[in-house]
């Protein structure tokens, strides 16, 4: 009984199958951020955007995070996990449906509108299965248990980036022109519309799946938590989170994390494209981003065996500096390795932040908690459009111009660099502070 109580497990087997079941949703979600990283590049060449038009992208994907995630914790705490996961995977499958009329109307707007309220899904789904998984066990193997379902993250990724590459990115009649812009406008209208049905085909296809999901959920019974149904004051437990410092400052890592992963992944094409690489080629090297990200987050759940998880996410930031580093001073395709290797770095930081700064909370602060955690998601909204500017200011090419000595799109990772920098501060503090 000792060792029982000396050794918890990971995952108990009495909730083997909603632990499954909620897994399942870390690649829906997954899917859902490759799938729609390479759109940022396709939408800029059909229907010409800047760098920093096109990045509304990920500013309207990113930006439905940080509105819905605090509706969505507290709708959690009113009801249950299971209510917030059915709201979640509804509106994650109307955003995606709304991909078909989008394209009808050819409106990059429209396109946006389908990607918040698809994203208004995610918040809820992110906002309920992060917070559950952690109380589905031991709260001493709680952080290995959220890398263990964050592990099938990346799987949904890879199987995004294979959807967008082989049946987006091949198919783009606008990516074959080297001279789109300077078409007559007859053919850049049948271009554009036949484009268009191209990039809607994996979102409406995604709809018609995730309804599926929805009646699976609908129709299993889910565990409720023993503390399922307390309803403390909102009003005390934001108090308690804002004077908890480790909550806190994890919320900003949680910010300049997701930044720094959306930069590296969304303009692994820009940097490609300065090298005379194609999209499609292109989609290769992200690829490989995501399976140094999987292999990444295999290891780095096995090392929490070992190290505190504070000091492994230190480690794994200043590698992760350093590698960012060499993507901005490394000249030719040895820079783009450095970028696909920053991933295996970035792989273990989300759920170790994550785990970290909900540690000490209780269960219901956890549901409040992981809205503002969700919410940090903002980051991969904002810092990706200032990327954008910054490689915009010499023109809507990526390498128009040199900042300190290197081409604007190399300069801009610049800002994942700082993000990496913080990351690693706040490993270090927790590790000598707290661990």
């Amino acid at each position: 009984m000792n060792q029982l109580t000396n050794s918890p497990k990971v995952v108990d087997k009495k909730i083997i199958v909603p632990f499954i079941l909620v897994t399942s949703l870390f690649a829906l979600w997954g899917f859902a951020n490759a799938v729609t990283d390479p759109m940022v590049q396709a939408f800029k060449k059909v229907l010409e955007l800047s760098n920093s038009q096109a990045a509304w992208v990920q500013m309207a994907f990113y930006g439905g995070y940080f509105c819905m995630a605090l509706p969505a914790a507290l709708f959690i705490m009113r009801f249950s996990y299971k209510v917030g996961i059915l709201i979640g995977l509804a509106l994650y499958a109307i955003g995606a449906l709304l991909f078909y009329p989008a394209a009808i109307t050819e409106q990059f707007w429209f396109f946006c509108l389908g990607l918040y309220i698809l994203t208004f899904g995610l918040a809820f789904l992110e906002t309920a299965a992060n917070p559950y998984i952690l109380a589905m066990g031991d709260r001493r193997t709680a952080t290995q248990r959220l890398n263990l379902a964050q592990a099938f993250n990346p799987v949904g990724n890879i199987l995004g980036l294979f959807v967008a590459q082989q049946f987006v990115l091949k198919n783009l009649q606008s990516d074959d022109i080297a001279d789109f812009s300077n078409l007559d406008e007859a053919s850049k209208i049948l271009i554009r519309t036949s484009d268009l049905m191209v990039i809607r085909d994996p979102y409406v296809i995604l709809g018609l799946v995730l309804i599926g999901v929805f009646v699976l959920f609908l129709v299993n019974k889910m565990p409720q938590s023993k503390d399922e149904g307390a309803k403390p004051s909102v009003a005390t437990t934001f108090k308690i989170l804002g004077k908890n410092r480790k909550y806190v400052l994890g919320v900003i890592a949680q910010i300049f994390y997701v930044g720094a992963q959306i930069m590296c992944w969304t303009y692994i094409y820009q940097y490609a494209e300065a090298l005379g690489i194609d999209g499609v080629t292109a989609g290769y090297y992200q690829m490989a981003a995501f399976v140094f990200f999987v292999v990444g987050r295999a290891i780095g759940t096995y090392l929490l065996k070992f190290l505190s998880s504070g000091k492994l996410l230190m480690y794994f930031a200043i590698l992760a500096a350093i590698f960012t580093l060499a993507t901005m001073y490394m000249t030719g395709t040895l820079g783009l390795y450095c970028l696909v290797g920053i991933s295996f770095f970035m792989s273990l930081m989300f759920p170790t932040i994550y785990g970290i700064a909900l540690g000490d909370l209780s269960e219901e602060e956890s549901k409040i908690g992981s809205a503002g955690l969700i919410m940090a998601i903002v980051g991969g909204a904002l810092l990706p459009k200032l990327q954008g500017n910054i490689i915009d200011i010499g023109g809507h090419g990526v390498a128009d111009t040199k900042i300190l000595g290197v081409t604007e799109i190399n300069f801009s990772f610049v800002l994942p660099l700082l993000c990496f920098a913080y990351i690693a501060w706040y490993g270090y503090h927790i590790f000598n502070k707290h661990e």
